[in-house]
């Protein structure tokens, strides 16, 4: 189609990395533009796209739900979202704020009602602006409308083009368990093709994630070592501070499994364990992710012995006392939901066989803590006097939160007349090396992503198939089996006893940043 293109182009700048191809002119169409997901992350993010000078010229944005808004309301809400989300640029939010307008609607009412009235609004966005027939459309709705809008969209005429392209992006879960995916994708493929399609996880828009990849592929000392001969064991931790707070009528029907593993840290797992793609583009990025859970599933888990689950009860949240998950507002007070996680993984294949992966994910942790931590094997003999128990392991971990970096821990020898060795680490963080005090959200990027035509980093149908095989087993094994001793970690804590035994049984334990 026109304007479609493959592969992202970079350019080295004195800012750094920059995107060399611009976006092509288009409308953006928000489904859901109301919610909290167009407030805290796709409005701030085109403001900060506008203010780098990266959103294409002309460029439009069409909110659309059911709240009978006015296009200047709109605007009121998007500024009050942006002044708390973004640094504030008068100046660019004037001519930013032109660019938005409101359609009230049901998106998944009658077509020809709602979508008459979006049809519309997306006319005369282009006719103002003088853009050309490019148009996407964002659901930031929930997963079980997705297939109805995109029949809506077919049906109004919405979903296609003689001169110009349509792209479909929709977030996360991608279905609930295989047999949904696959029938959510039928749904979709009934009125977008698979490259029209961009399901988005926005852990791959974040600056150490890309930067895993180029750590080690563009750096010709740790590729030769990235492999079972040297690395011990991979550690991937999501752990929030945070509760459900008004998310339980969502996370009673999902639970942590579904809600983080099946995407966000199996997305951490391929961008750790990756084969070195022929070239970074769309194609060959997704073809070797969708390997890595070939080989994971070649393995399935030993749920009984591998994979921990865990609920939390009240506790010392850090600002306070907490309420336990049962106590939070619309949780069933019998709840067997799990909110924590630990598994082990194995890979089936050269690179990694004999490798555990072990992933952890909870809320209301110690700590807010988004890490992959590569722990190396120990020199096989130690010349220096110093119990080998005392010595740390090499670590390389890359951290995403709460600040994005790279941490490399290793041995030295401390100033002096005596050969006396002490642990030390090696921060990288981008402000102290860029000069920024934050990455771009990595909303912003993959936004511009979506408009470029550029899929690379969003997942594709056949990765979304092999994360739910890889999950079901657990999922359903636990759903049969409801566990007796909920909750069974406090608020504030890391977690269940079970999880540190995991981990105890294999004579490891668990990073805590």
């Amino acid at each position: 189609m026109a304007g479609e293109r493959s592969a992202r182009v970079l350019q080295v700048s004195d800012g750094g990395l920059t995107p060399g191809a611009p976006a092509d002119p288009c409308v953006m169409v928000i489904f859901g533009a109301t919610g909290d997901l167009a407030s805290t992350e796709l409005l701030p993010s085109l403001f900060e796209l506008y203010c780098k000078r990266l959103l294409p010229e002309p460029f439009a944005v069409v909110g659309f739900a059911r709240r009978e808004w006015s296009s200047e309301h709109f605007r009121q809400v998007a500024r009050q979202a942006i002044e708390e989300e973004c640094a504030w640029e008068p100046e660019a939010w004037n001519d930013f704020a032109r660019r938005l307008s409101y359609v009230q609607g049901d998106a998944t009412g009658p077509p020809e009602e709602g979508y008459a009235d979006l049809k519309a609004g997306v006319e005369a966005a282009a006719a103002d602006f003088g853009i050309p027939d490019n148009v996407f459309f964002h659901l930031a709705m929930p997963p079980s409308t997705f297939g109805a809008i995109a029949q809506r969209l077919a049906e109004s005429g919405l979903a296609a083009s003689e001169d110009g392209w349509r792209r479909l992006v929709i977030e996360k879960p991608f279905g609930v368990d295989l047999a949904s995916a696959l029938e959510l994708d039928r749904q979709l493929r009934l009125s977008f093709r698979e490259d029209q399609i961009y399901r988005i996880d926005h852990f791959l828009g974040k600056e150490t994630v890309q930067n895993m990849l180029v750590f080690r592929f563009a750096n010709p000392a740790f590729e030769p070592i990235w492999n079972r001969n040297y690395i011990d064991h991979v550690q991937i931790t999501v752990a929030e501070q945070i509760g459900i707070g008004t998310r339980a009528a969502f996370y009673e029907k999902t639970g942590v499994v579904r809600d983080m593993v099946q995407n966000h840290l199996l997305q951490l797992l391929c961008m750790a364990a990756i084969e070195p793609p022929v070239n970074f583009d769309g194609s060959s990025l997704r073809d070797e992710t969708v390997k890595i859970l070939e080989a994971v599933n070649c393995k399935p888990v030993d749920v009984e012995r591998e994979a921990v689950r865990g609920q939390y009860g009240p506790g010392d949240a850090g600002s306070g006392p907490a309420l336990g998950y049962r106590e939070e507002e619309g949780v069933d007070p019998g709840s067997t939901t799990p909110t924590f996680t630990a598994i082990r993984l194995g890979l089936d294949n050269w690179r990694w066989a004999g490798v555990p992966f072990y992933l952890r994910t909870g809320k209301r942790l110690a700590r807010k803590l988004t890490e992959v931590a590569i722990q190396f094997k120990p020199t096989p003999h130690v010349m220096f006097a110093r119990a080998e128990s005392d010595t740390a392991p090499n670590v390389l971990a890359f951290q995403l939160q709460p600040e994005e970096g790279i941490v490399q821990r290793f041995i030295a020898k401390q100033p002096g007349p005596d050969l006396t060795l002490s642990d030390v680490t090696m921060d990288f963080r981008y402000a102290d090396a860029f000069g920024v005090e934050r990455p771009p959200r990595a909303y912003a990027w993959l936004l511009l992503d979506v408009m470029q035509g550029d899929q690379t980093l969003f997942a594709r149908a056949d990765w979304i198939n092999e994360a739910w095989r890889t999950v079901d087993p657990i999922v359903e094994r636990w759903e049969n089996e409801p566990p007796g001793d909920f909750p069974n970690y406090p608020a504030g804590s890391w977690g269940p006893a079970a999880a540190e035994d995991l981990m105890r049984r294999d004579g490891r334990a668990w990073r805590n940043g």
